[in-house]
């Protein structure tokens, strides 16, 4: 005997459509197009555009891309030098802009960058008025809080990649010289994506162990000449790889691919993104990183955490420094 439904019940869910993400990607240089190779390996959008002005570069970048889609989870990948590519982009990631040269600090990048980005966010703003910001290029921090001011935007829709990358460079180093996992360790660098960053010791911790109390039979102390020399190399190690490459572009790919994880999947991730500060430790109106939590918003709140002195003072020099730069710039 077949039993029917009963008239009006449905025996399937509904066919719903699958919510399409966009990222945009402006400049496909080493940056760029390595922040497009993450994103699509880890399958962060399923579609990815790429602008850039030089028309040959960006067409054989994503004509590259393209040719690996069969081994990544699937995804639409086109590229132009016309801006409209940008069109109804959930997130715009801004990597344009003049590369920093052997021996050069961020800051001194300033110039050139902000100039372009003066002809840029407007025309982003036409096109995609809906996304959220990532900014990349450098000085990350001087050029965020320029790019937030251009734009108009909300300062939670305009974020940059931050201390993001310098946080990895001082959990991996620590890792190495303690000969843990670097997944176990727990540390953030905060401030200025520069020189005048600052480690935050006293919230660092190895699987739950604070890292001032390591004390681990077999394994390396952590000594205070241990802690100089390791946050020496965080430091520097943009100018190391500049030196010896011309750039740096694969970690800040992967870190630039897990900030975008974080937005379009509103994972809550706590990251040391740059955002613009108001009244964060008696720190305002400048971007700099601090632990924020960050999804589908962008930076939904910075933590207020409870620092030695020492880092808290550290913290307000930095934001003078990057401040002083803003000034400068006539913002």
């Amino acid at each position: 005997m077949r039993l029917e439904p009963p008239a009006g019940l449905c025996l399937s869910w509904p066919s719903m459509p699958e919510q399409v993400s966009k990222i945009a990607i402006v400049g496909a240089g080493a940056v760029g197009a390595t922040i497009a190779y993450a994103a699509m390996i880890r399958g962060v959008a399923k579609h990815l555009a790429l602008y850039d002005v030089n028309r040959a570069k960006v067409d054989a970048e994503v004509l590259d891309l393209n040719h690996g889609l069969q081994f990544v989870p699937m995804a639409t990948l086109e590229g132009s030098d016309d801006i409209g590519v940008c069109a109804g982009a959930d997130v715009v990631v801004i990597t344009a802009g003049a590369k920093q040269k052997p021996g050069q600090t961020r800051m001194e990048l300033a110039g050139a960058n902000v100039a372009l980005c003066r002809s840029l966010v407007p025309q982003l703003m036409k096109v995609a008025p809906e996304a959220l910001l990532l900014v990349v290029t450098n000085p990350v921090d001087v050029l965020t809080y320029v790019v937030q001011q251009l734009s108009g935007l909300p300062a939670r829709r305009v974020l940059g990649s931050g201390t993001v990358l310098d946080s990895s460079r001082f959990r991996f180093l620590l890792a190495r010289h303690l000969n843990v996992a670097v997944q176990n360790v727990h540390a953030f660098i905060a401030g200025e994506h520069g020189d005048s960053e600052i480690p935050l010791w006293s919230l660092a911790s190895v699987g739950g162990l604070p890292l001032m109390q390591w004390s681990v039979p077999g394994r390396a102390q952590l000594l205070e000449q241990d802690r100089t020399r390791i946050f020496d190399d965080v430091r520097n190690a943009a100018y190391h790889v500049i030196r010896g490459k011309g750039a740096t572009n694969y970690a800040i790919g992967l870190a630039t691919a897990q900030i975008l994880e974080a937005m379009l999947h509103n994972e809550q991730r706590v990251l040391p993104v740059s955002s613009r500060l108001e009244g964060y430790l008696d720190i305002r109106d400048v971007c700099m990183s601090v632990p924020s939590i960050v999804n589908r918003g962008g930076v939904e709140a910075a933590l207020e955490l409870s620092l030695s002195p020492p880092e808290r003072e550290g913290l307000k020099r930095s934001a003078d420094t990057i401040r002083q730069a803003i000034r400068t710039l006539g913002f």
